[in-house]
């Protein structure tokens, strides 16, 4: 897929940019709802205002923005199916596994937009409801603890902004590598309470790293720290079960796609 190499080229020109179009990938395909059968990439509805301004989706208009040339220039690629592969060919620039893309996406109208609040939530007010949080969402995704864990080591790439989700910093000293270090920083740094004037957060002794809440439930569940632990000693493992879990979030609630290469 040609515009594949042009998101690669955009990626290698500004690595900063390849976290977002993770986030932009993930975002577009994180509304799907399995009971009511909508959200999720297949309309490529986070392209209207309606969604962008969900606030979970703070600073992604950029993003968007970065992919219209390509989307000029390769006018038959759905903007549905130019999000998701945009996720998956930043992680392979980025040096993460190539996870399996399909393509048959066709663009709905802005009414596909679905209701804000279906993205997980960095913060829950205890350790025990962001836990329960975070499976309610995956959960209605149809995702397992293993899942949860798998996808938020897409953690280790980008960083928080104040003006866009109101924390600051990134979750590793490598935020454009594709790696399993955010599982070994949760486990071996100790993390604690930022004193800052925004919402809770957590850093490291140096005070250059930081964690959600939702990160730190990852280290305080025991259903999902032996994830964590897994990955944290095993990056192949890591890997596997990311690109697996990334490829089926990509596709939740699409169908009559076709299973296609995208890199050389």
């Amino acid at each position: 897929v040609a515009a594949a190499a042009d998101v690669a080229s955009l990626v290698r020109a500004d690595p900063d940019k390849g976290p977002t179009l993770v986030r932009l990938a993930w975002h577009s395909s994180g509304t799907y709802d399995r009971i009511s059968k909508t959200g999720g990439s297949g309309p490529g509805s986070i392209r209207f205002k309606e969604e962008l301004a969900h606030g979970a989706n703070a600073g992604l208009a950029k993003a968007v923005d970065w992919l219209e040339p390509i989307k000029k220039k390769h006018p038959a690629i759905s903007y549905a199916d130019l999000f998701t592969l945009a996720g998956v060919a930043a992680i392979r620039e980025m040096r993460g596994p190539t996870v399996p893309w399909s393509s048959g996406r066709v663009d709905g109208p802005a009414t596909a937009v679905t209701p804000d609040g279906r993205l997980p939530a960095a913060d829950k007010g205890s350790p025990k409801n962001t836990a329960a949080g975070l499976r309610e969402v995956f959960g209605r995704m149809g995702f397992s603890d293993k899942d949860i864990v798998a996808l938020s080591g897409a953690h280790a790439l980008g960083r928080c902004h104040p003006d866009a989700s109101g924390y600051t910093g990134p979750w590793t000293p490598t935020p454009t590598l594709f790696t399993n270090s955010y599982f070994a920083l949760l486990n071996n740094l100790k993390w604690t309470p930022k004193a800052w004037d925004g919402p809770l957060q957590y850093e490291d002794p140096s005070g250059k790293l930081m964690m959600l809440p939702s990160d730190l439930v990852l280290i305080e569940d025991p259903n999902f720290k032996k994830y964590v632990d897994l990955y944290a000693k095993d990056s192949g493992a890591f890997f596997k079960d990311f690109s697996a879990a990334f490829a089926t979030l990509l596709e939740l609630g699409t169908s009559n796609l076709t299973p296609t290469a995208y890199t050389t």
